[in-house]
């Protein structure tokens, strides 16, 4: 599940039998060429706004191939609209893990998570810890999402204490979450690729690890390599670090009942973003209980009272924190943007979903993806052209659930008329539409995770070697025929 946004499965593929390829193409040229120059001008800082303006540009752009193609202005923005609202649930997950960082920081949960961690996790086996961990959690929460903003923060703040590469963990935090994700049956990914091909969960479910399974193994095994191989000189010995988290917070190993808590909760299939909610929320009680002085500080008064214990929580939830340290490197991690730190991310996907929002109201995105059908007519071609068609709308539309639902029903039919069954299609939209999402900058997914871990796409794509070892494994699985379904099978 990457948010609690849903998208309907009988939604509507739009085809305008008006426009051609190469017209529903040039939109997409045009914001490839647009971001890439925008990207060599300003560089990681592209995201910081100018991205964002790019991304309208391209829905510009698609509005006028639209107009020459007789779609009216009203229908396109009506598009938006609806891609916008489709957000919603995304946009306030958002907002609730800026308030969770901001109230698990002045409670001392995040400290707490790298204080102990740090005496636990060795350098050595860190990223595939990272793997192992994120994976358990994204499969038992069936989020990749609630699992990246709550104990992917803790191991970012494990990894830059150790003197890890951010990049890398981020990869790693990624590669195992998106595993979880996957194979959950509690993730909403996993019961719409199904829905959209034409099969069951728990087939789907059973098929999906043919090609799943040996991707992560080829993960934890990649990272423990890097791991054997990595440089921690400087970060062997942790015993100033955790002395200086020591004296500015009250370490507890009680305040992990909050994370353990809010993990329950959505085991227990409580939604995401009231999860979010009730371990903010708890995160405050802990802050007053445990951190009084920090509470105080970040209130900006002098005396502990309700109106300064107030001010200091909301702080903490809404705007920029930071708990101040004796350790240069601690006064970095420990800061906390609050609610304000993710209003870019919300921008970025707003005007992601402009662009999406016009590309699908002229039609373009079912005629790309008609147009790469059209391309193969063998088995490993069908495969190749869904794998593909994911990949594509990654990029253009900007939406995993796009990526999902567009395939799905433009191939179901191939698939069928093939004699192949419905899972090696939901196989297919799986793993290549949602776990390649994360590895696009402009994309929901792309945008939330680099949010929330602090990571640019960028620094962590080369790294999240399960999300991109995905696509391969089943182009792979389809090349050889190894385990392909056909309806005939009993």
């Amino acid at each position: 599940m990457e948010n609690s946004t849903e998208k309907p499965e009988n939604e509507a593929v739009i085809e305008n039998k008006e426009l051609n390829i190469w017209e529903a193409l040039i939109p997409v040229f045009a914001l490839i060429a647009m971001l890439a120059f925008n990207v060599f001008v300003f560089g990681d800082d592209a995201l910081s706004g100018s991205n964002q303006f790019i991304l309208l540009l391209g829905g510009g752009v698609a509005a006028i191939v639209g107009y020459f193609n007789k779609v009216e202005f009203d229908y396109m923005i009506d598009e938006v609209a609806k891609n916008i609202q489709s957000t919603a649930g995304a946009i306030l997950i958002l907002l609730m893990v800026g308030a969770l960082a901001g109230t698990w920081l002045i409670s001392g949960i995040i400290p707490t998570m790298i204080y102990y961690g740090l005496q636990i996790l060795n350098p050595t086996i860190f990223l595939a810890a990272c793997v192992i961990i994120c994976s358990v959690i994204s499969l038992a929460t069936g989020s990749s999402w609630t699992t990246s903003a709550t104990v992917g923060i803790a191991l970012i703040g494990i990894a830059d204490a150790l003197g890890i590469s951010l990049g890398m963990t981020a990869g790693a935090i990624l590669s195992g979450a998106y595993f979880g994700d996957k194979m959950s049956p509690l993730s909403d990914t996993t019961n719409l690729a199904p829905a959209m091909a034409g099969t069951d969960l728990f087939t789907h479910i059973r098929y999906m690890a043919l090609t799943t399974v040996p991707t992560i193994t080829i993960t934890i095994i990649a990272f423990i390599i890097i791991g054997l191989n990595l440089d921690t000189s400087g970060s062997t010995d942790t015993t100033s670090i955790l002395n200086s988290i020591e004296a500015s917070f009250n370490i507890s190993p009680w305040l992990f009942l909050v994370p353990v808590i809010v993990i329950v909760l959505i085991v227990k299939k409580t939604s995401p973003l009231i999860a979010l909610l009730i371990g903010t929320l708890l995160g405050a009680v802990a802050a007053l209980i445990a951190q009084p002085d920090i509470v105080l500080a970040v209130s900006g008064m002098e005396n502990l009272n309700f109106i300064s214990g107030y001010k200091g929580i909301m702080n903490a939830i809404t705007v920029d924190t930071a708990v101040e340290t004796d350790s240069e490197a601690l006064n970095d991690l420990f800061a906390s943007s609050g609610m304000a730190g993710m209003l870019g991310t919300i921008w970025l996907i707003i005007c992601a979903m402009v662009f999406g929002g016009i590309m699908e109201a002229i039609g373009a995105l079912a005629r790309i993806s008609k147009a790469l059908l059209n391309m193969f007519h063998t088995t490993f071609g069908l495969f190749a052209s869904t794998v593909f068609s994911c990949l594509a709308l990654n990029v253009t539309a900007s939406d995993q659930y796009l990526a999902i639902v567009v395939p799905g029903k433009m191939f179901a039919k191939a698939y069928k008329n093939k004699g192949l069954a419905p899972e090696n299609l939901s196989r297919s939209l799986e793993d290549s539409g949602t776990v390649t999402s994360v590895l696009v900058p402009w994309n929901t997914c792309g945008a939330y995770h680099s949010g929330v871990l602090g990571v640019p796409v960028l620094s962590y794509a080369g790294y999240a070697f399960f999300n991109y070892l995905s696509p391969f494994m089943t182009l792979l699985f389809a090349a050889v025929g190894i385990k392909i379904k056909m309806l005939t099978e009993k």
